[in-house]
């Protein structure tokens, strides 16, 4: 009698266990949520970009139920009628689109996480004459395009050197990589405005730069991912999912940034650069990844180093005054506009094992 009590009892036990596993299974094969994020300004997503493509790498946003998408595209304000139009979810952008978006289209577009402080820079000969601001009187500067977002940057720093950027120099466009850096050695441009990681692009190719830059900018909040005030509304789960993912990537990053590069290499070997031997091609990557890991740093700092990506008003407050005072913008609105306002969301996107994510990026098991 006991023994088939017991007997009975197993078999329960067993049917039950079958239960839960099969649930199990069956929600694993939940489809994942497709989701486009789309990169504004970039042509090719490499490694200065691991809180976006680590997540990718390493199963982040997968975990979360979601199957993202990272493309890129070439400038922030494509992104901005991108979001407008529905067509994509998430975008990271400039601070400065987004500003703009919001003071002169009235659109709501928040910044849900910020990955880096503004780090622009004129990058001149380390060893030329050039040794200030006021150095580059009657000088060529080189920058991306007319229509870059880091003229209005350039003509502020000129003024606050004491030169009129309309009158004391010239501004020529030189589009990137290769031929910005020719343009600088053949002395067709004595200085190049770009941001920190093209220029450290230009230090890889064996530049030797000297940077020329306002320090109060590292006080301002730049490249930030966004989404609509829309897509916070009817998808929240999948904002704070996508940002927690982000914030996790940034921890890995900044615990091994090697690891990260080499991560990115092994799951995305498309965007590997060439050129030279590996042992080349590593260094110069792995000196791109640490610059991109201290403008990471910096803006963390914005919101007093608590977390990762957190967004903070008053970086963007400073980011306004700064375009106003250059009149890129006529107009303010309370810096609170540009940031996501959800209670709680900042705190949620941080509740994750923080200690297991350190251990993950220590071992940096690649296989």
């Amino acid at each position: 009698m006991t023994t088939r009590i017991l007997a009975g009892g197993l078999r329960a036990l067993l049917l039950l266990l079958l239960a839960c596993a099969l649930h199990a299974s069956a929600q694993s094969a939940k489809p994942l949520k497709k989701v486009t994020l789309a990169v504004g300004g970039v042509s090719v997503l490499n490694a200065a970009y691991p809180w976006l493509m680590m997540p990718l790498a390493l199963g982040y946003w997968r975990d979360e139920g979601y199957d993202v998408e990272v493309v890129a595209t070439p400038g922030s304000l494509q992104t901005v009628q991108q979001l407008a139009a529905g067509s994509i979810a998430l975008s990271q952008m400039s601070a400065g689109a987004l500003i703009q978006a919001n003071v002169m289209n009235n659109l709501p577009i928040r910044a849900i996480s910020v990955n880096n402080v503004l780090d622009w820079a004129v990058g001149v000969q380390a060893d030329g004459p050039v040794a200030k601001v006021a150095d580059l009187k009657g000088k060529n500067i080189g920058i991306v395009s007319l229509a870059s977002g880091g003229l209005p940057m350039l003509k502020a720093l000129l003024r606050a050197g004491g030169l009129d950027p309309d009158k004391d120099v010239t501004i020529v466009a030189v589009g990137t990589g290769a031929p910005a850096l020719e343009a600088l050695r053949a002395n067709r441009v004595q200085g190049l405005m770009f941001w920190h990681t093209a220029l450290v692009g230009f230090e890889n190719a064996g530049g030797r730069l000297r940077y020329l830059s306002d320090p109060a900018w590292e006080t301002f909040a730049d490249f930030s991912l966004a989404t609509t005030q829309r897509t916070i509304d009817s998808d929240p789960a999948m904002v704070e999912a996508i940002a927690r993912g982000v914030a996790k990537a940034s921890l890995f990053t900044a615990t091994n940034p090697q690891c990260a590069r080499q991560l990115h290499w092994k799951r995305f070997p498309q965007s590997k650069p060439t050129g030279a031997d590996e042992a080349t091609l590593a260094r110069n990557d792995d000196r791109l990844v640490a610059a991109v890991v201290g403008s990471m740093d910096k803006a963390r700092r914005l919101d007093g180093g608590q977390a990762w990506g957190r967004v903070d008003a008053a970086g963007f407050q400073r980011m306004q005054d700064f375009l106003f005072d250059n009149k890129v913008i006529d107009r303010k609105v309370a810096p609170e506009t540009f940031v996501i306002r959800t209670p709680g969301f900042a705190e949620r996107v941080d509740r994750y094992d923080h200690e297991a994510v350190i251990r993950q990026a220590k071992a940096c098991a690649i296989s």
